[in-house]
């Protein structure tokens, strides 16, 4: 472990003056949430940050709540308070499910939404689901806050389009439509105390009264540089009635238009195996889902 380098700490109570600290820090701030990256990012000194801002005596900034049109969860919000809440379980059920398989019990019960978005990891267990779900984020910076689509956020492997001080406050999560089903599935590497996707899926259909597909998402984790839509995919569903054989050619051009790469947890040939294995099951899952009436 290397001797960690000194840094500037601040413990802000106001969101304004949080913004301001971590602009003038620039290229070298780091907002500390839940800590379970950052920290152990600093300790093996793959980060070296010079301006540590800790987020947690902001008020305002943890919690899940209704809120007009959806729901609205604070960046701050524990990951096993997204897992257990009936307002994410009841309408947002791919986050649900991601969120009870991201890492361990001790790690979700530290790690937050808007630090696991933030981090911009391609093997993000939150962002396709939140991508499904269509969330959008709400941002504080110099200018004032924004919303941005949690899909827009990434532009590569921990890089996202957030500017030096902008810092995400909240997630916004619509309400899901009629008729609507999602899932997640993922199969990880187990070690030390973490559980890394090396396939991540998540889905979500709208049928129509006669069981039709109206729309659908998938979205990969650890097979490109972001988490991806498989576009492709899914306009293969598109107006048509969800048969195994439909199913079944959406898994397989999921699996042809996903871009992995050969790792230490899995070889690139493996990812794309588990793409369309992974891909048909949370179809499936999704659209009983929908057609079950039960939670979205």
């Amino acid at each position: 472990m290397k001797r960690l380098r000194e840094f500037a700490y601040f413990e802000p109570a106001d969101l304004d003056d949080a913004v301001e600290i971590l602009s003038g820090a620039g290229q070298g701030g780091r907002a500390l949430a839940g800590g379970t990256d950052l920290v152990v990012d600093m300790k093996t000194g793959r980060m070296r940050p010079t301006t540590v801002v800790n987020l947690k005596r902001i008020p305002g900034l943890e919690g899940v709540q209704p809120a007009d049109g959806g729901s609205r969860i604070g960046a701050l919000t524990k990951v096993a308070a997204i897992e257990s809440s009936s307002l994410v379980r009841d309408g947002h059920r791919a986050l649900a499910k991601a969120a009870g398989v991201l890492a361990s019990p001790p790690v979700r019960g530290m790690a937050t939404l808007g630090g696991n978005i933030g981090r911009a990891s391609p093997a993000s267990d939150l962002a396709p689901p939140l991508i499904v779900h269509r969330a959008v984020a709400t941002i504080e910076s110099r200018n004032g806050p924004r919303d941005e689509p949690v899909e827009g956020l990434f532009t590569g492997p921990g890089a996202t389009t957030l500017a030096t001080g902008d810092i995400i406050t909240s997630i916004f999560l619509p309400d899901s439509p009629p008729r609507f089903g999602s899932a997640h599935l993922k199969i990880g590497t187990r070690g030390s105390g973490t559980d890394i996707a090396m396939v991540g899926v998540s889905a979500g259909v709208i049928l129509d009264a006669a069981g039709g597909i109206v729309d659908a998402r998938i979205v990969l984790a650890s097979v490109a540089p972001t988490p991806m839509r498989a576009l492709k995919a899914e306009q293969v569903l598109a107006g048509l009635a969800p048969s195994d054989e439909v199913l079944e050619a959406a898994a397989e051009t999921a699996a042809g238009e996903c871009q992995p790469i050969t790792d230490l947890r899995a070889s690139a040939s493996h990812r794309v195996a588990l793409v369309r294995v992974l891909t048909r099951r949370a179809l499936i899952e999704a659209v009983d889902t929908a057609r079950s009436g039960e939670a979205a």
